[in-house]
């Protein structure tokens, strides 16, 4: 059969990338077109438009670039139309990905939207368009089927794929060795992966490092997709200049590391399943964040949190992400604050279930 998926973002990329293979497990012959980035290019070299140019961040963004996102959207049409998949996947992405929902389905298109919009937290009657829209909704938070029933839907839970991203990863052994880490404790920054991003949250990152007491291996993830000047200017006013700048290696970071510093998003879900103790950080432009305040029904923003439904790791949201509240629970999520989180962390693995969420994916694709 053919499948056209669109991802617009990392996480979306990388999940893509694992259903692709579970595809091709069980419909050997299958033909993939698709939108998405360097994960799923492992996969198939079918590509229509990286995620790189696509991706942008909070309401002004988008507004800003709203005659490319809507060209954008028409180009798509006119692909899927001369590529006539058997199935559409739809990848997350919510604000693209439902226009062409709405678009495909009277077309007699099969739609399958995998990741499922927030309509849990903002925008909800966005559930009675997808109940037109949709032909099957795959969820993969444990709350999600619920709030589907609420609009007479039937949503398929499958866990969460970021289980099988890392039940896939392979520890590079060599990783402390290249980056000459040999003893003291590590933390990892992870600003995101747009370069919106990095310019607004790294910087104060990097101002909390310099208030640091004790001696510590500063490793930053970075993405392909962000020049290197991009990090260097974010951190210019930085007096500690330890910082080793790590390209597309952050599940080793992680996997080595004793504390984080992580902007909002899949990374807070990641950093946990490796059972970092982190706070979470996140500012965008004073407009996009009132903006979204206003909107968002949301007592919580980071996964790990939400999951849970109580406050597991501090999350410092534009005005409250300061160097006066960041200094002070980074030396306790690597000290006092250690133990409680690792426990909680525990229980949130435990919440979430078994892996194999791509392979499930796959199935119900199929069917």
């Amino acid at each position: 059969m053919r499948y056209y998926l669109i991802a617009g973002e990392a996480s979306g990329d990388l999940h893509g990338a694992n259903l692709m293979k579970e595809i091709l497990l069980l419909d050997p012959n299958a033909e993939f077109r698709f939108w998405g980035g360097d994960a799923m290019l492992d996969v198939s070299d079918n590509i229509v438009t990286h995620y790189k140019d696509v991706a942008f961040m909070g309401f002004l963004e988008v507004i800003k670039h709203l005659p490319l996102i809507l060209r954008k959207i028409k180009e798509c049409k006119k692909d899927i139309e001369a590529f006539n998949p058997d199935r559409i996947v739809l990848i997350d992405y919510p604000g693209f990905n439902m226009r062409i929902a709405e678009w495909a389905k009277p077309k007699g298109y099969e739609v399958t939207f995998y990741i499922s919009p927030t309509i849990w937290a903002w925008k909800k009657k966005r559930g009675w368009k997808l109940k037109k829209t949709v032909d099957k909704m795959i969820v993969i938070l444990p709350f999600e089927k619920e709030v589907y029933k609420k609009y007479n839907m039937e949503a398929h839970y499958v866990g969460h794929p970021l289980l099988d991203a890392i039940d896939q990863f392979e520890a590079d052994l060599t990783f402390k060795k290249k980056y000459k880490i040999e003893t003291g404790k590590v933390l990892a920054l992870l600003p995101g992966s747009r370069v919106q991003e990095v310019e607004k949250i790294l910087p104060i990152m990097g101002a909390a490092i310099d208030h640091m007491d004790e001696e510590v291996h500063l490793l930053l993830a970075c993405t392909k997709h962000v020049p290197r000047k991009v990090y260097e200017q974010a951190l210019e006013k930085v007096k500690n200049r330890n910082i080793q700048y790590i390209i597309a290696e952050t599940y080793d970071i992680l996997n080595i590391a004793d504390a984080a510093l992580v902007s909002s998003g899949t990374a807070t879900l990641e950093t946990a399943l490796f059972k970092v103790p982190q706070v979470v950080c996140y500012r965008t432009s004073t407009i996009s964040y009132h903006i979204a305040r206003s909107l968002v029904d949301l007592e919580y923003m980071s996964l790990v949190n939400l999951i849970l439904d109580r406050p597991v790791v501090a999350e410092f949201l534009q005005n409250d992400f300061t160097l006066e509240n960041l200094i002070p629970e980074l030396a306790d999520i690597m000290g006092s604050k250690r133990a409680k989180i690792l426990a909680d962390y525990d229980e949130l693995i435990n919440k979430l279930g078994s892996s194999g969420a791509s392979h499930r994916v796959a199935e119900i694709v199929l069917r």
